[in-house]
């Protein structure tokens, strides 16, 4: 059977703190999740119900089996979770300050094992059947992953839905990333991004700037996030929809954007109307910033309406 959704790219452990409002230096004990934005977000589409998969990497280390356990608890199917025996599966750590200030810490050395896929590792087939496919612009941060994900790119022929998280992360780069974002776009159907990814894509910052350079390259929905300001959506077809952001006392805003995308695809499968898609969007994203942790956090459908109606927007 074909999947709904299947992700690739980061894959490992989030250290958090226990401890609020102290840098690292200072925390006395830290609790262990399963991290990676693409994995987190094939988390939160399982939440919904959805078939499930992501495509990534560990080590052949105890947090590799920590993953592995992580995703199968989660219901999430590890047949495409590869092993790259000499690598440490990556741990990320953060510090936080609430409600806006999350330093993160990657620890991914010498290479992580994620961007160590390559083409011919991966089920071209799985790739193609899945009705949603979602990568990121991590993956194409390096070699082989670059060419894996452009290689998964080009086998998908631009079905719908081909999604691409530009999630920028310039600690990862060292080249230029404008070239090998443009031919990734010329891939997807979808592009979501906050205001500094739509700039590194299409050198625009104004969000409807950003959204309609987006949909230039020819993709069919344009998802710009205004962190405050809430979410800006254009479609192909016309259709623009701005969600204000749903009011939330925040813990740890890391998983709110995963949260979003998980239930984007979600809204996107369900064939729902755009403005009903970015609400209930915003929404899984606010529940998943009043948290502690990410992949723990997501939330079900029932608990993203009850947000929505408690907010009285649904």
């Amino acid at each position: 059977m074909a999947l709904d959704v299947l992700t690739m790219g980061r894959g490992g452990v989030d250290i958090y703190p226990l401890q609020s409002g102290v840098g690292l230096a200072e925390v006395t004990s830290f609790a262990n999740y399963l991290g990676g934005s693409p994995t987190n977000v094939a988390v939160a589409a399982a939440r919904y119900g959805r078939a499930a998969a992501v495509v990534t990497k560990t080590g052949a280390d105890p947090f590799g089996e920590f993953v592995r356990a992580a995703l199968t608890g989660y219901g999430v199917d590890t047949a495409h979770v590869g092993v790259s025996p000499g690598l440490p599966t990556p741990v990320t750590f953060c510090e936080i300050f609430p409600p806006d200030h999350f330093p993160l810490y990657f620890y991914r050395f010498p290479k992580a094992p994620d961007l160590d896929i390559t083409p011919e590792e991966l089920d071209l087939d799985a790739i193609r059947s899945a009705r949603v496919f979602w990568m990121t612009g991590t993956g194409l941060c390096e070699e082989p992953s670059r060419a894996a994900t452009l290689a998964a790119l080009r086998a998908r022929g631009r079905r719908a839905h081909t999604v691409f998280d530009l999630d920028w992360r310039p600690m990862f780069w060292t080249t230029p990333p404008r070239a090998w974002y443009e031919e990734a776009l010329a891939h997807a159907t979808v592009a979501v991004g906050n205001i500094d990814e739509c700039e590194v894509a299409t050198g625009e910052r104004d969000p409807y700037a950003a959204a309609r350079a987006l949909l230039a390259t020819g993709v069919e929905l344009a998802v710009v996030k205004q962190g405050p300001r809430g979410v800006l959506a254009v479609h192909r077809d016309g259709t623009a929809v701005e969600q204000p952001p749903v009011p939330v006392d925040v813990v740890n805003g890391l998983g709110a954007g995963d949260a979003f995308g998980g239930a984007l695809v979600h809204g996107l499968l369900a064939g729902w109307e755009l403005d009903h898609i970015i609400a209930f969007a915003n929404a899984a994203g606010a529940h998943v910033a009043g948290q502690l942790a990410c992949s723990d956090a997501m939330p079900t459908e029932t608990e993203v309406a009850e947000r929505l109606k408690a907010a009285g927007t649904w």
